[in-house]
Formats: structure tokens, sequence, C-alpha cells
């Protein structure tokens, strides 16, 4: 039966993240929460859908959990987490298990049947706000631009690891992702400014 969320769906995911990360992984936990601020900043883009994507924002990396940890691939032992244990929508189940392009490393890990079999691929808007927000948040955090984040990954495992490898395969999905989004955010200041134009010129 799915949770009733006693509080909004982000601030359920977000306590939920903050028990399994912050501790044992308090860098993760660092990169997690600055993915969350910068999916919440998406809400003129993603509308009514902006706590679904900000609660998966928080979720997204917690299948690195020592208490989780199962398969080592962390989107796929996340959403199965999510799935069996804290009974969540299932639209955070499939965003946590395919986010940032994941189906390419679940290939790697031959884990590619065992994640496209349980898990859906989620509306690809939202797929790529989740991917925009990860891949332009370094370890800390921090912001980065999405090529300086693809370097820092890369030279954090080293050119010969199963996840550089991933991460090679995945950079033409990931750009796409970020492209789309910052279209999206271009969008919606150019409405914003041609209103402030429009309501100028009314007066």
């Amino acid at each position: 039966m799915p949770i009733v969320y006693p509080v909004g769906q982000a601030e359920w995911a977000r306590d939920l993240a903050e028990r399994l990360l912050a501790e044992p992984l308090s860098r993760r936990w660092a990169h997690t929460r600055g993915v969350a601020a910068r999916a919440a900043s998406l809400a003129p883009v993603l509308g009514d859908d902006a706590d679904t994507v900000t609660a998966a924002a928080y979720l997204h990396d917690i299948g690195y959990s020592p208490e989780l940890v199962d398969t080592g691939f962390h989107p796929l032992d996340g959403a199965r987490y999510l799935r069996d244990i804290a009974g969540a929508d299932e639209r955070l189940c499939r965003l946590v298990a395919h986010h940032s392009c994941a189906v390419n490393e679940a290939t790697e890990r031959d884990l590619y049947d065992a994640l496209t079999k349980e898990f859906a691929p989620e509306r690809r808007e939202l797929a790529d706000a989740l991917t925009y927000c990860d891949m332009t948040i370094g370890p800390d955090g921090r912001h980065l631009d999405v090529r300086d984040r693809l370097a820092e990954i890369h030279s954090r495992y080293g050119p010969d690891h199963l996840v550089s490898r991933s991460i090679t395969l995945s950079t033409p999905c990931i750009l796409a992702a970020v492209r789309s989004i910052e279209a999206a955010l271009s969008d919606v200041r150019q409405a914003g400014s041609a209103e402030v134009v429009a309501d100028s010129q009314s007066h």
C-alpha cells in the first residue's frame, strides 16, 4: 500500500535521505542537499511536479547508504528500498532508478535487465530535470557547469573505472537533458520579461 505522507513529499524525502546519508556519508549528503535545492528552483518550469522532482533529488543517492547497499549499483539499490521498504510513490522509484542516464551503468554492471524490468522510465521532462540537477551540482553541493561536473567524475574514478566508462556513454544523454532544462528556464525568463514590459506599457 503506498505511503501516505504526513508532510509534503519533499519533506518526507529529505528526512529519509538525511537519516540514511548525513552521518555515514556527509559529503554525499552535501551533494544531495545541493541537488534538492536546484530541483526546488525549477518550480517555474516543473509546476505541479516540482515537489516530486525535489523529493527524487533528495532520494537519488540513498542507494549509497551502507544500510542499503546490495548490488552496489546505487540507483537500483535505492529504488528497490523505496519500493520494497519505504513504500514510496512509483514515480519516485522510477526517477531514482533511472536518474542521470543510469541505464548505461546498469549495462556495464550486467544489471540492465533487472533495472528495466523492475522500473520503467519516468516521463522525459521529469527525468531530464533530475539529471540536470544532479549533473550541475558537485560533490560538495556547489554549482558546477555540466562539463566540469563530468570532468570531476572522470577525475574521481579514473579512466578505467566502470563509472567513467558509463559516464562517457551517458554524456550525450546528460548534455541533452541539461540543454532541455536550460531552454525551458530561458523560455520562462523571457515570458516573465515580456509580461513585465507589457505591464509597464499598460500604465
